[in-house]
């Protein structure tokens, strides 16, 4: 059985400035290959500081890049329908060259519906324009001529067409990225049905994995991404205390936009999120209920939204590599 590939991932939402959060950012990445982590990914999120700390992840990736030599750098994801999209073929085919072919690109629609608004598109418009920029994107890797029978990508990148990753919540997503040959990227977290709240997270991704093996073509080797909250700490006790602040915040912040938040501790929070939270015997117990990783080729784990300090968060890192990886892959 090929071993599963261990990855990093952040939003850059360090309790620091903006030039701060991206030096950190890059630290903890550098800190995660030190430790033997196959790849990093990063966000993209526009305008909104607390959702995501970073607008541009092609520039940050290739500054993380030129200070690192093995592990992979990936987007997840790029808001593909906010973008142009020769511009990002073009962005990304010139970084693959710089980081020696070590990128990985994930596209989404986005879900922050105010930000589409100064892009000139509604909310509702973004799957369409997703399905148009992603087709755009893909003819230019493929080396199609562009509008002119002399225009083609410069510089040329038919690699990155098999490096596309999707982020879907949904069977119909996962159904597309399959016939297509893309790698499926399931999120730490999803919402539940309002009338199955009880549900677990793996009871509603595990549907979109079968969905996503069955469309694949034949021949195609299924890449499947699953994200999972996990802060890893020298203690159950300190990881919880640490925990508390952010997993309270994200509570306040569901249930303010309208959705069912059950319970009043960090503990209730931690089931309903979706956290692994522990020292590294709690998180593997914890991880070790969620079969959706068995099936997983890629796990990428972040502490959002527990929200540590930079040190916690290198001390997790170092976790997770020395107990965590290796009864995991």
């Amino acid at each position: 059985m090929t071993r599963k590939r261990l990855g990093f991932f952040t939003r850059l939402l360090d309790d620091a400035p903006a030039k701060e959060r991206y030096r950190l950012a890059t630290e903890q990445i550098r800190h995660a290959e030190r430790h033997g982590f196959d790849t990093a990914w990063i966000a993209q999120h526009h305008f909104h500081e607390r959702e995501g700390g970073l607008p541009s992840p092609l520039v940050f990736l290739a500054h993380v890049a030129a200070q690192t030599e093995t592990i992979r750098l990936g987007t997840a994801i790029i808001t593909l329908p906010m973008e142009n999209p020769l511009r990002v073929a073009e962005d990304a085919a010139v970084l693959d060259l710089l980081a020696d072919g070590r990128l990985e690109v994930g596209f989404g629609s986005g879900g922050t519906p105010t930000s589409f608004l100064p892009f000139g598109l509604t909310f509702e418009q973004r799957g369409a324009t997703f399905a148009d920029h992603l087709h755009l994107i893909q003819s230019a890797w493929r080396g199609d001529s562009l509008t002119h029978p002399d225009n083609h990508l410069y510089p040329p990148a038919p690699q990155l067409a098999e490096r596309v990753w999707i982020a879907t919540f949904s069977v119909d997503g996962a159904v597309r990225a399959a016939q297509a040959g893309h790698g499926l990227m399931l999120s730490r977290t999803q919402p539940r049905p309002a009338d199955q709240l009880a549900l677990t997270l793996d009871q509603i991704q595990n549907p979109i994995v079968d969905a996503y093996l069955a469309a694949l073509p034949s021949g195609i080797a299924p890449r499947i991404l699953a994200s999972r909250t996990a802060f890893v700490a020298d203690s159950d006790e300190y990881a919880l205390k640490v925990a508390t602040p952010g997993l309270t915040r994200q509570a306040q912040a569901h249930s303010a936009a309208g959705h069912t938040v059950t319970g009043d501790s960090v503990t209730d929070y931690i089931c309903q999120f979706d956290a692994h939270i522990g020292a590294p015997h709690t998180v593997l117990a914890s991880l070790a209920e969620d079969s959706v990783l068995k099936r997983a080729t890629d796990i990428s784990f972040q502490v959002h939204s527990v929200e540590p300090s930079h040190r916690d968060t290198l001390r997790s890192i170092e976790l997770i590599a020395e107990h965590i990886a290796p009864q995991l892959l």
